[in-house]
């Protein structure tokens, strides 16, 4: 069956078509490790463990880079008091009273940990910028040998005139591209201002800092993607995954860094996740929303509810998030692993084939090959519920389909059922008396009675049902 992706490079859903057959090389673009990650960050790094499991799941073998980016990234739409083109571990180091490698080691730490939590796969790789200077370095040098870089007082720059294609990706040609130069580093040595840094002169002091040809010096934002990518996966990449916040300038940059010193195309498929919005704006430090997967266990929200929440919107749309949409995703979680506990107590046989069994894989497999169609998976899952389906069946599907979804819901099911308190089980048997009598005035009360006492009841089509927030 056929994978098809949205390509923001064409701007339309395409077959996927890898260089090799039944192989996929990936690269996502991963944290730059000075800050606690936030559940926005989270958001795209599942876009690309979505498209992993999607893969796998039509049995390609991938293999995934994810960069670590530890020095050398512009400060911009951050709380750090910052200088643009300032090094942010740096001035977290600063802030923390700690070396650049104790903030980088811990928040490397934390961003694995936030992983782990949301159940993404970890990459193959997790190339730190810091260990790969030399790559770095041979790829600026290629880039000047073409003419397509120059030095100014001991920095390079790439020269954007001398590339054709740039603008490409973002769909903007050179001369409109002026609303994004502030996110390009400013120096006005550079010959034009949509020129980008390849290499920063470092002043005496710097703590971090590397001799090169052309002085002592660092990285600039972009070339660390391109010269990682393609030491791991090859000059060229099958896909390349990110938020669309770095479509321009860093995307564009690592196209035309890439592509100008190789003279083959460098991704075949671009793909970007939306970003996700709190108070109807986009999460960052800047403005003080951001919200922590610590800050939603607090409030009784686990970190695979906040994956569901994710699966149920398109990656390339918005979401604003609430809390009332979030307990939403945690009792719909709850719901699925009591379904899957109840299924496979269950002993009974499926009998292959079973047609219902049949249609439903076929649907799911369809669904998720047209550009991640999750948002219409989980409402399927709800239909096949309550299908008549013999339970065993519903079991094996929900437990195939979980390999791609991430739930771990065959964990929390063999997990023991949560216990009632005596007056938890008598407000429920009370409420379910009061379905029964349709005083639906008191049925109402008592549930809101039971959720103060975190219980969240949801009324099925033959009896209640219940799930105990933790």
């Amino acid at each position: 069956m056929d994978i098809v992706f949205y390509n923001t490079l064409t701007r339309s859903k395409e077959k996927f078509e890898p260089l090799a057959p039944g192989q996929a090389k990936m690269y996502a673009c991963g944290p730059t490790v000075y800050r606690h990650v936030h559940i926005g960050n989270l958001r795209t790094w599942l876009l690309s463990d979505l498209v992993r499991r999607v893969l796998e799941y039509n049995d390609y073998r991938v293999t995934e880079v994810m960069n670590i980016t530890d020095m050398g990234h512009m400060a911009e739409d951050d709380s750090l008091t910052v200088a643009p083109g300032e090094d942010k571990v740096l001035a977290a180091a600063a802030a923390e009273q700690k070396t650049p490698k104790e903030i980088a080691d811990y928040y490397t730490a934390d961003f694995f940990d936030a992983l782990t939590a949301m159940n993404i796969r970890p990459a193959h790789h997790y190339p730190k910028a810091t260990d790969h200077i030399p790559q770095m370095l041979a790829l600026i040098e290629t880039l000047e040998s073409k003419g397509l870089a120059y030095e100014k007082s001991g920095a390079v720059f790439f020269d954007v005139s001398k590339f054709p294609g740039y603008g490409k990706l973002s769909g903007h040609a050179l001369g409109d591209l002026k609303a994004g130069i502030h996110r390009v580093e400013i120096d006005e040595t550079k010959d034009d201002p949509n020129d980008f840094l390849l290499w920063r002169t470092a002043h005496e002091h710097r703590l971090v800092k590397w001799d090169s040809k052309w002085g002592p010096g660092f990285p600039g934002w972009h070339i660390e993607c391109s010269a990682m990518s393609m030491h791991y996966l090859g000059p060229q990449l099958d896909l390349h995954i990110g938020g669309e916040d770095l479509v321009f300038p860093h995307h564009e940059g690592e196209i035309a860094q890439s592509e100008g010193a190789t003279g083959q195309p460098f991704a075949r498929y671009w793909m970007h996740g939306a970003h996700l919005l709190a108070e109807g704006r986009k999460m960052s430090r800047s403005v003080g929303n951001v919200i922590r997967l610590t800050h939603l266990q607090e409030r009784g929200i686990e970190p695979l509810a906040f994956r569901l929440h994710c699966l149920g919107l398109y990656y390339r749309g918005h979401m604003n998030i609430t809390w009332d949409a979030l307990k939403a995703a945690q009792a719909s979680l709850e719901r699925l692993r009591r379904y899957l506990a109840e299924w496979n107590a269950d002993q009974v046989t499926v009998e292959m084939p079973n047609r219902h069994l049949l249609d439903y894989r076929a649907r799911f497999h369809q669904l998720i090959n047209d550009d991640l169609s999750f948002p219409q998976v989980i409402p399927m899952i709800w239909e096949m519920a309550k299908n008549d389906l013999p339970p065993a069946a519903k079991a094996l599907l929900l437990l195939e389909w979980d390999s791609v979804l991430g739930l771990r819901l065959a964990e929390a099911a063999a997990a023991p059922a949560p216990e009632l308190t005596p007056e938890q089980r008598s407000l429920l048997d009370r409420r379910a008396a009061a379905r029964a009598a349709k005083d639906w005035a008191e049925s109402d009360r008592l549930r809101d009675d039971l959720a103060a006492l975190g219980i969240i009841v949801q009324d099925g089509r033959e009896k209640q049902e219940w799930t105990k927030t933790k």
